[in-house]
């Protein structure tokens, strides 16, 4: 059976007159006729009465007709949404976002995808460091991270978003609750909640390299594999946590942020993989760059 008998059925089923569906189809009307009867005998039945005066449908037309008028749409819908597919305005991207990320970036690229990009769906991986964003783009679970570079592996490209500083973390009955600002040198003998040394996180590495750069080295008391996890702890009292400003976008009680005088800032960017050529992934670097969300600098 052929697509377009399907359509010559439904628009003289629809005109209820060969020579009007004819010229709606844009064709004679003979071939039209042979072609509906082609398709009766396809299938058996009867679909039309024909007399020298009017053409009316049998009861297997009404049913074939809201069968083939259905069919019909649903092919014309996946013309169109392959059609955007290809345009890179529909389909799926799966996102992957460090801990802190998803409490402010994450709301800022959905808003702004729902507005430009409606069609598109968002598949969200929150809680990945940095190697584990790598290892989803370049194993093809991901197709974009939101991650803190430096990028080890080859064939990730990315672009920076943000410049964040380090913030102390601390319990809301803290000795440094009633500061406006702390140093890294008043933090010497906290106790740090600090990422899972096997995670390799940027962010542990900038806290060290702050703690080393003040003269001490933080003392790891506990070691947690998510931002949530930290934030708990903290407002458990077992310590304090240095994490990037972000955090602040995410409220919990029982702990107060802290702005670091001396403290490092450190890098927030989006990447992809090198070889992506999906028209989405084209469409979603378009969507950010009109709507400056990069930091000025080389892709």
């Amino acid at each position: 059976m052929e697509l377009r008998h399907l359509r010559y059925f439904v628009a003289v089923a629809e005109t209820r007159h060969f020579g009007k569906a004819a010229e709606q189809l844009h064709m004679a009307q003979p071939p039209l006729s042979q072609a509906i009867r082609r398709l009766e005998k396809e299938l058996g039945v009867e679909l039309l009465r024909r007399t020298t005066r009017q053409v009316s449908l049998t009861g297997a037309g009404e049913v074939f007709r809201t069968d083939a008028k259905r069919i019909l749409k649903a092919v014309d819908e996946a013309v169109a949404r392959v059609g955007r597919f290809a345009a890179g305005a529909e389909g799926v991207l799966r996102i992957g976002l460090t801990g802190s990320a998803a409490y402010r970036q994450l709301p800022t690229l959905a808003r702004l995808m729902k507005r430009e990009m409606p069609q598109v769906m968002l598949e969200v991986h929150t809680e990945m460091l940095t190697p584990a964003q790598e290892s989803g783009l370049i194993e093809r679970r991901l197709d974009i991270g939101v991650l803190r570079p430096p990028v080890r592996l080859d064939g990730i490209a990315h672009r920076p978003l943000d410049n964040e500083a380090l913030v102390a973390v601390v319990p809301e009955r803290h000795r440094l609750a009633g500061a406006d600002t702390v140093r890294i040198d008043e933090l010497r003998h906290e106790d740090f909640i600090m990422y899972a040394a096997t995670l390799g996180s940027v962010v542990n590495d900038a806290v060290v390299r702050a703690c080393l750069a003040s003269g001490f080295y933080p003392h790891r008391a506990y070691e947690v594999t998510e931002t949530s996890a930290a934030l708990a702890l903290v407002a458990a009292g077992l310590g304090i946590a240095v994490l990037p400003d972000s955090i602040r976008a995410a409220p919990r009680e029982g702990v107060l942020c802290k702005d670091i005088e001396d403290a490092l800032s450190i890098p927030l960017a989006l990447a992809w993989r090198e070889d992506d050529e999906s028209p989405l992934l084209h469409s979603l670097l378009t969507v950010l760059e009109h709507n400056d969300l990069f930091l000025e600098g080389p892709a």
